[in-house]
């Protein structure tokens, strides 16, 4: 009981919240804030509210001591969808840290992922932005990792679960979900007897944190502790870029999914075996 009332909740703080709590005490310092009102051109013409900071927070600050940008989206506003702002304030944020890498400051990056993908009312600039979100982490991660952080039941998907698999390293808790299409929309296109977007179990069983690690397309899984977590980037961070980054290895997964029997329904556990003993 004592372990539980000292956990303190990620997956409850705002993505404001979630960056400063990564960041060591004292450090957290803002990038082009609220208070610059940098914000949607697109959605007060279509009847939507902006918000101040287009639901995207870019922190600078250090983890354990290493230079260290955070991007933080905020499920709250619009689903976490990404538009022309958000966006640019994302690829920015890792291209500027690209370029510290070049003159000597190793910046390291830590994308908290919380987010349906595109912002449909702004489709064509959001798709825009997140295709230089892509080029910027792949680019980045030439130097130092990138750490992805997919925390609460918003999940991560379209373009954006892209740039998650894009990653360095993921980290997934209990409560994340990660998909290339959302539920309804699978749903939409597929019916109803094919995947019902209410049945939360089976959801979650198929594109829940856990069945993605036990896939192999993340690489930690740990509760919803802000201590868990902060050990566990800070940790990932430390540890450096990986041999061989997972979008390199197009081949290993290609070769996994073609033993499934594709004939026959899938199950979880079916495709949780093929990786037992054969993670990347």
């Amino acid at each position: 009981m004592t372990d539980w009332l000292n956990k303190h909740s990620f997956v409850e703080l705002g993505g404001r919240q979630r960056a400063k709590a990564l960041l060591d005490a004292g450090t957290f310092r803002e990038l082009i804030d609220p208070f610059q009102r940098v914000m949607s051109p697109w959605l007060s013409r279509q009847g939507v509210v902006p918000q101040a900071d287009d639901g995207v927070v870019i922190a600078k600050g250090s983890v354990a001591g290493l230079p260290v940008v955070i991007a933080a989206i905020e499920g709250n506003f619009q689903g976490g969808s990404l538009g022309e702002v958000g966006g640019a304030k994302i690829a920015g944020a890792l291209e500027l840290a690209a370029e510290d890498n070049r003159n000597g400051i190793p910046t390291r990056a830590v994308l908290l992922l919380e987010t349906g993908g595109v912002r449909l009312q702004e489709a064509n600039l959001g798709l825009a932005a997140i295709a230089d979100i892509h080029a910027a982490i792949v680019d980045l991660r030439q130097y130092q990792p990138v750490i992805g952080v997919v925390a609460g039941s918003v999940g991560c998907f379209g373009g954006m679960s892209i740039a998650a698999g894009l990653c360095s390293y993921l980290v997934v808790t209990r409560e994340a979900r990660l998909g290339l299409n959302g539920p309804q929309v699978i749903e939409q296109e597929a019916g109803l007897d094919e995947y019902d977007s209410r049945d939360r179990p089976f959801i979650w069983s198929l594109t829940g944190g856990e069945q993605r690690f036990n896939s192999g397309l993340a690489d930690r899984y740990v509760a919803d502790d802000v201590a868990q977590i902060q050990q566990t980037v800070s940790a990932l961070l430390q540890q450096g870029a990986p041999e061989q980054q997972r979008s390199r290895r197009a081949d290993f997964y290609l070769a996994r999914l073609a033993e499934l029997d594709t004939t026959a329904q899938i199950e979880p556990a079916t495709v949780r075996a093929l990786y037992q003993g054969v993670r990347p």
